[in-house]
């Protein structure tokens, strides 16, 4: 009996301890579940945040900017021999130190870049403007590799070594300041089919000043209906509207550009300046061209 007794007070005494030790860690519980996170562990837990969130980018203006579809160039009819009643061939240049012209060396969309860019990605072939006897060849007769084509754009120089006495032949940097002037072959046309008079770009030729000729000559010529696909997706910095939607295309075949006639076809193959050396006699006779072929259109037609 006395056994059973104390088993009892031994238990009673038990509980009674772990009683108190329950209420003594309870507040350390709590204070420690109420103590304030530190800074340091905020900044990783909004760092860890941040890395998860995807950024986008934001709009670079009001409304969101396209890049021209090529579906947009404007397909030239078909033209058969035997409906063109009338035909003459235009050579005119494009200066662009003209305020008309300025677009086309605008930083942001210089046509220059536009070509020596697909020339250089074989998007475009240039073909040489002089034959093998050093004459004027616009006949679309010598592809030019990318290479060849590159150099004759940008020039070489000669680099010589002092110490080897070796003379070494390198390309120039790329200046698109030095192209200034754009060389245009073009056709006249009378269908009779479709009773339209028209004008049909057949090529275009970058042109570099050669200090030792003194005259400005092209450094390659492209095939204008070649290279229309890619003009057409390249946008037109337009001064007037940002919004604008014309592509270099439009540039040319809408004549939004300035230019002076340098040669019509003539037997003798010659060029306005072989003929006359006052610039601006030259002028006239540009000017007299010009009016001839519109002239001819008008006598088409009775009033």
């Amino acid at each position: 009996m006395k056994r059973i007794l104390s088993i009892i007070v031994l238990i009673l005494v038990v509980g009674a301890a772990n009683a108190q030790n329950r209420k003594k860690l309870a507040p350390a519980k709590k204070a420690a579940a109420s103590q304030p996170v530190s800074t340091v562990d905020t900044v990783k837990a909004t760092k860890v945040v941040v890395k998860k969130k995807l950024k986008v980018p934001p709009k670079d203006g009001f409304y969101a900017r396209k890049d021209i579809d090529s579906t947009v160039m404007v397909p030239l009819a078909d033209v058969r021999e035997e409906d063109v009643f009338y035909a003459k061939r235009i050579w005119r240049e494009i200066d662009l130190r003209d305020t008309v012209n300025s677009i086309l060396k605008s930083p942001k969309g210089r046509l220059i870049d536009v070509i020596v860019n697909a020339v250089k990605a074989e998007e475009l072939t240039a073909y040489a403007p002089f034959d093998s006897l050093n004459n004027d060849d616009d006949a679309f007769t010598n592809p030019l590799t990318a290479d060849s084509a590159a150099r004759a754009a940008l020039g070489t120089a000669e680099v010589s070594n002092n110490k080897t006495g070796t003379v070494t032949t390198v390309t120039n940097d790329f200046n698109p300041l030095l192209f200034l002037k754009y060389r245009i072959k073009e056709d006249w046309i009378f269908d009779v089919k479709r009773s339209i008079f028209e004008p049909r770009i057949v090529g275009i030729a970058p042109m570099k000043f050669v200090e030792s000729s003194k005259q400005w000559q092209p450094v390659f010529w492209i095939y204008y209906p070649e290279a229309r696909e890619l003009f057409a997706r390249k946008r037109l910095i337009n001064t007037n509207n940002d919004a604008s939607s014309l592509s270099l295309d439009d540039f040319f075949i809408r004549r939004l550009f300035s230019s002076y006639i340098v040669k019509e076809s003539n037997p003798g193959d010659d060029k306005i300046r072989d003929i006359i050396t006052d610039p601006r006699d030259r002028l006239y006779e540009s000017e007299r061209i010009k009016k001839s072929v519109l002239d001819y259109e008008q006598g088409l037609w009775e009033y």
